[in-house]
């Protein structure tokens, strides 16, 4: 095998190497934004509704300022 031979086959190799490990980081990346996406929006949903959050100002108002 000459020279020429080995760096061809190992170009080969190569590129073969990093279009998998290419392709698996996208997959990876595409995953972990879905399914970030889809904590997000499940622990998210019905936080916004009339009786949440259920704030009482009285509750916290200053009463014992200025006694």
């Amino acid at each position: 095998m000459s020279d020429e031979d080995v760096r061809t086959a190992a170009q080969k190799q190569a590129e073969e190497g990093f279009d998998g490990f290419m392709l698996w980081m996208k997959r990876g990346t595409y995953i972990s934004i879905a399914i970030l996406l889809a904590v997000v929006v499940g622990c998210n949903s019905g936080v916004e509704k009339g009786t949440y959050p259920a704030y009482n100002g009285d509750q916290y108002a200053p009463t014992n300022m200025g006694d």
